[in-house]
């Protein structure tokens, strides 16, 4: 199974949604980067259930055990563990489970995959898993902050047809953090709360999009020609659960334009080349140029809903089910700390791919003299 993800910058996550805890062991994290719990505990604080009326009524702390790899609240540079327990698990909640699948969730795919699945919640498929992932991009965004002073700012754009006006040069994490949804435009926000509430309430969800801004990214991120750095970026945003789209830069939108109106003219300002323009999202033949990097993340309508729904039992026999239990009726509002995540665990892991040679040149030279 594909638990690890990242070349030098490395991240396996464990657990299952039921079981007794669920974690990270994150490799390749540079010695020498200040580290304590509490840097991991304010993102997984963002990410943990029942934290507003608009999620899942669950009752998990999610606190974080670093059980490794920090010394004197410094890294070591040797592999770091997270450990978070689970206290709230209601496997009684999915006894139906057993024997029905579940629409548009994993348990036929993984049946037919392993020949088992861990029925109650989901197991791995469930997004409890990503509890490990939000713990190693805090260390990512930490490294990535003090390193080269990179900023990653996700935020709701849209649920369903309810489209956020966010001005990028005025966003920061206070605006995204003021509303539940987690969208800073104020009316849009008051409209997707309502949207999401009417929806929770007729036993139904809703899906939507997750925009990401990444500010002060250093030029020449990326590996061509299969680890693009957009490739990354694709590669870890669909790893998310219910993620089903990708776009950076102008995306699809910009199939409608012309060449002459898409391109990103070059100009110089203070010694550093910059573009009047950024449809390229920030990437150009998959290596960062130094300009903001821009990408969206689409999340279907969250599968299981308080609606009876047609199915097959494990012998294909046709029933029905019902979602029980707790559940986000829209995924948004916490995908946010997910897409953060993701984004900087690819940032952080390209820029030590780009800082190694470098390092091992130096080291070289120093050698010699």
């Amino acid at each position: 199974m594909g638990n690890t993800f990242g070349h030098l910058f490395r991240v396996t996550t464990f657990g299952e949604s039921h079981g007794p805890a669920v974690g990270a062991v994150i490799d390749g994290c540079p010695p020498r980067l200040a580290l304590a719990e509490a840097d991991l505990q304010a993102e997984l604080d963002r990410r943990r259930p029942g934290q507003s009326a608009l999620t899942t009524q669950r009752r998990e702390a999610d606190r974080a055990e670093l059980l490794s790899g920090v010394f004197e609240g410094l890294t070591l540079s040797t592999p770091i563990a997270v450990l978070v327990r689970n206290t709230d698990a209601k496997p009684q909640d999915y006894e139906e489970v057993r024997r029905a699948y579940r629409p548009s969730h994993a348990d036929y795919t993984y049946q037919r995959k392993y020949g088992i699945r861990a029925w109650i919640g989901g197991g791995r498929a469930s997004a409890r898993e990503t509890v490990g992932r939000v713990a190693a991009g805090a260390i990512a965004q930490k490294l990535l902050r003090e390193r080269c002073g990179t900023e990653v700012l996700s935020y709701v754009a849209r649920v369903q047809t309810i489209e956020a006006e966010v001005d990028h040069a005025r966003l920061d994490r206070v605006a995204i953090e003021t509303t539940p949804t987690r969208c800073p435009d104020p009316q849009a926000a008051e409209r997707m709360i309502e949207r999401i509430g009417a929806a929770r309430k007729d036993g139904d969800s809703l899906g939507g999009v997750v925009q990401t801004v990444v500010r002060g990214v250093p030029p020449g991120l990326g590996e061509p020609v299969f680890d693009k750095l957009e490739a990354d970026l694709g590669k870890a945003l669909l790893s998310l659960p219910a993620c089903k789209g990708f776009e950076i830069g102008s995306g699809f939108g910009g199939t409608l334009l012309t060449g002459s109106t898409h391109n990103d003219p070059f100009y110089a300002e203070g010694g550093r080349i910059r573009t009047r323009t950024n449809h390229s999202g920030g990437v150009q033949g998959g290596i960062s140029n130094g300009e903001q990097i821009v990408v969206r993340a689409a999340f279907k309508p969250t599968a299981t809903i308080l609606r009876e729904q047609e199915t097959v039992d494990v012998d294909g026999n046709p029933t029905t089910i019902k979602g029980r239990g707790r559940h986000d009726p829209c995924v948004l509002p916490r995908a946010v700390p997910l897409v953060d995540a993701m984004v900087a665990l690819v940032l952080a892991d390209h820029y030590l791919l780009q800082a190694a040679p470098a390092a091992v040149l130096q080291s070289a030279q120093e050698t010699e003299t």
